[in-house]
């Protein structure tokens, strides 16, 4: 029940940070809720495998790049979703970076464990 209500609060987050930012559509709440499960799944499985074979890049920028490895799961699960659009990488930067500062207002850690 508890992942469910997560996953509720992450939909609402996403549609809210879409209304925010120009640049992405989404097309329903039910489009939310699946960006949100698809953003945990590519969270779990190739977000790590991102960051260590960054370490490098990230420790020259100072921990910068996470914020373009986030915007790329963010990118990468606007082409898998068909209800959420992406206009370019650079409103996919932005989108996250919205979506990691409202998620932390929200307090929501479950799903987007990323973004705070």
């Amino acid at each position: 029940m508890e992942f469910l209500i997560k996953l509720l609060v992450s939909g609402a987050v996403i549609i809210l940070t879409a209304w925010i930012t120009p640049g992405v559509q989404i097309r329903s709440f039910w489009s939310a809720i699946v960006v949100a499960l698809v953003l945990a799944l590519l969270n779990i499985f190739l977000r790590p495998l991102m960051v260590v074979l960054t370490i490098p890049i990230t420790v020259v920028t100072f921990g910068l790049f996470i914020f373009i490895i986030n915007a790329l799961m963010v990118y990468l699960a606007s082409k898998i979703v068909s209800g959420f659009k992406i206009e370019s990488f650079g409103w996919a930067l932005l989108f996250s970076l919205f979506l990691s500062i409202i998620a932390y207002i929200f307090g929501e850690n479950g799903v987007f464990t990323f973004f705070n």
